[in-house]
């Protein structure tokens, strides 16, 4: 037995680095193409900029490639543990109950299975019609490709990452045979008492065998579509991967619902295929890119030192000059965990030294960050257009007076807490002191960001780029702003290259378990029910609004930022349409509700992101989070100033 288990071991071993290896390969391959594809869009906006000569089929080109893309990436980031979930109860679970937490773990990734292997069935049928009937995409005359290459990838690709979760089942296996249980107490050498674990267990079998009864029970739609949103948050809880869990009970759920699996796998397969097969969402890869090159090349860096110096003698200038720099970086970047770990190398030790309060230092940047989130461009600003049918610009030009009252708000309550409460900010009375700036220096650092600012932000508000080429030209620029620093070497750039991919598919894959997620509830009436519910209740649309915040915030606690508003959207949209409600104005005030649930407790997302860059690991999260209470505050008032004061958000209509 012991020899069995050995080889058991030994092979699983091979068997992980071999697919590992596999995945790792196909992953670079569609990093490359991301490359490609920012290459290509900026040679299309050189050619009709400057030789009225267009590169023919870019739109088509990008649209297809992203889906390929997506698919091809998927498997490595199972392998890489970075396709998106929450790990609030198996975390613990994992740090008390190992035993337990592995085989909740199979049946997590026996779902992977299941799902990516519908995926692939529905895809086989399109691969081969493609093939057979030679299928192209584009305009005959003018550019066309055909369409089995991007079909194989995604047939191919949703095999691979079936192998994938395959490797993390074998892994699992062999943590449970692996793992060292406290021997069972035992009375009289034949009765044992239930091992570590065992209550877990059985309470998961429990819910296991409640969906089963679910699945096989006469609910109703509207009774089919409550119970797959009461498992989502239950899976979501317990740690199952969130595209995994959307996609699951989605297809069960239109199975339920039409009594047809068959037409739940073609409704799967249709959003695996079509979702994202779109221009617009070449935005995520290249702005995420464009962010992972700006982090390299130490603009925040620069941007808090000028800020920094020209702030230094004021009530909480450093704490100002944060925000500041926050606001400079989130023009660049739009990506609110990216600010919390740069300003959280730069700014809190700088700080620090110059006698400000470390819970202060701590607060004021995980605070200070969510103004990624907000001022344009904002990646979740475009997710949400995306969601809601929404221009993209018209979101960005509603958030620049809420961007820039939170700033501001931001930099007032830390010139309050200064003046009025010192202790709460400083440790000493010493003023700051910021050596080695000089104007001409500051002038340098802050040449590269504002010429960056003008290519993306000016690019997309004046018309001349739409957001995916504003990202295409905004990641080009800011790889030459890095190499022109020489900050920029081959091993940091190939790294940048896979981070873009992994970060990219976890949304991209979220995306599209939206969109067949949002097709079941529909299917299901529930949205329509609840709009219902919502107009006879009387509560109107400020009513509304009240209680749809205090969710978020609270979901906003559990769950990253993207996943709150694919699971609430769907829900939500008809009701605020149904009330009167610009969609414009609620998505403004969504993302800012959505950024204060990552400030508290008790599993604050950026709260966590703060904690795990420092380098003082004697500070506790309870610090960090003490910190950010002033900011969450503020928030807070803005966003109930926004929330009855929509013509904020719609100054520039």
């Amino acid at each position: 037995m012991a020899n069995t288990a050995r080889l058991f071991r030994h092979g699983a071993d091979r068997t992980v680095n071999g697919v590992s290896s596999l995945t790792g390969a196909v992953s670079a391959a569609a990093s490359i193409w991301i490359f490609c594809l920012m290459l290509l869009i900026c040679s299309d906006i050189i050619g009709r900029t400057f030789f009225n000569a267009p590169v023919q089929g870019v739109a088509e080109i990008v649209a297809n490639s992203i889906v390929a893309i997506v698919f091809l990436q998927a498997g490595h980031t199972v392998m890489s543990g970075r396709m998106t979930r929450t790990d609030i109860l198996i975390g613990s679970i994992e740090e008390n109950r190992p035993f337990a937490a592995a085989v909740m773990r199979v049946f997590f990734h026996l779902a992977g299975i299941f799902v990516f292997a519908l995926i692939a069935l529905g895809t086989w049928p399109k691969l081969v019609d493609a093939w057979v009937e030679n299928e192209f995409f584009g305009a005959q005359g003018v550019f066309t490709a055909p369409v089995w290459p991007i079909k194989a990838c995604l047939f191919g690709g949703s095999l691979l990452s079936c192998l994938a979760f395959a490797t993390q089942v074998l892994k699992d296996i062999k943590e449970i045979l692996n793992s060292r249980r406290v021997e069972p107490l035992t009375i009289r050498h034949t009765v044992s008492l239930p091992p570590r674990g065992l209550p877990i267990l059985i309470a998961f079998a429990l819910i296991l065998v409640l969906g089963y009864g679910i699945f096989v029970a006469d609910l109703g739609r509207i009774g089919i579509g409550a119970a797959t949103i009461g498992f989502m948050l239950l899976l979501i809880f317990s740690g199952a991967h969130i595209a995994v869990v959307l996609i699951l009970l989605s297809f069960l759920g239109i199975w339920l619902i039409r009594d047809n699996p068959t037409v739940a796998v073609r409704s799967l397969a249709l959003a695996a295929d079509g979702a994202i097969n779109r221009y617009l969402f070449g935005v995520v890869p290249l702005f995420v890119l464009m962010g992972l090159i700006v982090d390299t090349a130490d603009i925040g860096r620069d941007a808090y030192r000028v800020a920094a110096w020209m702030l230094q003698k004021v009530r909480g200038g450093l704490g100002m000059a944060t925000v500041a720099a926050n606001a400079v970086f989130a023009s660049i970047t739009g990506i609110s965990i990216a600010s919390a770990a740069v300003f959280s190398r730069v700014a809190v030790p700088q700080m620090v030294a110059n006698g400000y309060n470390n819970r202060f230092a701590l607060g004021v940047v995980a605070g200070s960050s969510v103004l990624g989130m907000l001022i344009p461009p904002s990646l979740l600003l475009i997710i949400y257009g995306v969601l809601a049918e929404q221009s993209v610009g018209a979101l960005f030009l509603a958030a620049i007076v809420p961007g820039v009252l939170l700033a501001f708000v931001f930099g007032a309550g830390i010139y309050l807490m200064a003046r009025y409460r010192p202790k709460m900010v400083m440790q000493s009375d010493r003023p700051a002191v910021i050596e080695g700036e000089t104007w001409g220096t500051a002038v340098v650092k802050l040449l590269p960001i504002t010429a960056l600012v003008i290519i993306v932000l000016g690019g997309i508000y004046t018309g001349f780029f739409t957001p995916t080429e504003a990202g295409a030209a905004g990641a080009a620029a800011s790889i030459a702003v890095a190499l022109a620093k020489r900050s920029l070497t081959w091993p940091r750039f190939w790294r940048v290259l896979v981070d873009t991919g992994l970060v990219s598919v976890s949304i991209l894959l979220l995306i599209i378990a939206a969109s067949m997620y949002s097709r079941m509830l529909t299917l299901s009436t529930i949205p329509q029910e609840i709009t219902l519910l919502f107009s006879d209740a009387g509560l109107g649309l400020m009513g509304f609004m009240l209680i749809y915040l205090l969710i978020v915030v609270v979901m906003g606690m559990i769950l990253d930022s993207t996943s709150i508003m694919l699971i609430l959207l769907p829900l939500s949209l008809p009701i605020v349409t149904e009330l009167g409600g610009d969609l414009i104005w609620f998505g403004i005030v969504t993302v800012i509700a959505v950024e204060i649930g990552l400030l508290t407790p008790p599993f604050g997302l950026t709260v966590y992101v703060v904690k795990a860059t420092i380098s003082d690991r004697n500070t506790t999260l309870g610090d960090i989070f003490a910190g950010t209470f002033p900011f969450v505050i503020m928030m807070t008032l803005v966003t109930l100033l926004l929330t009855f004061i929509p013509a904020l958000s719609l100054v520039f209509e």
